[in-house]
């Protein structure tokens, strides 16, 4: 037998055989990594979903105080015209009485 034979028999021999066994740790570590990636997203996914529903919850609030306020404001407005509207009442009766009383000095003083 020659030295390429020989050496081609020991590659055979010892190298083929661990080729082979470093093929099948390399496919068992990607499926190991695949099977990471995949607890990985699933992990991702639940983190979006509660931030979602955090993000909607808050957003709910916000929502309900906007409303609250807006009621306040609303019933405050509502209060505010209703005493703009008796000062305005209370005006008009205070300058109707002294126009009249005025009419009344100015007729004493027609009358002088």
């Amino acid at each position: 037998m020659g030295v390429y034979e020989n050496v081609k028999k020991a590659l055979q021999d010892v190298v083929a055989p661990e080729l082979r066994a470093l093929q099948g740790e390399i496919k068992r570590l990607d499926e190991k990594v695949d099977s990471g990636y995949k607890r990985l997203d699933e992990k991702v996914d639940s983190g979006y979903k509660r931030l979602d529903e955090k993000v909607d919850s808050l957003r709910n609030e916000v929502l309900s105080e906007i409303k609250r306020l807006d009621g306040k404001m609303d019933s405050n407005y509502e209060k505010l015209d209703e005493k703009v509207d008796s000062l305005r009442n209370e005006v008009l009766s205070e300058i109707k009485r002294l126009d009249g009383k005025m009419d009344s000095n100015y007729e004493k003083l027609d009358e002088k």
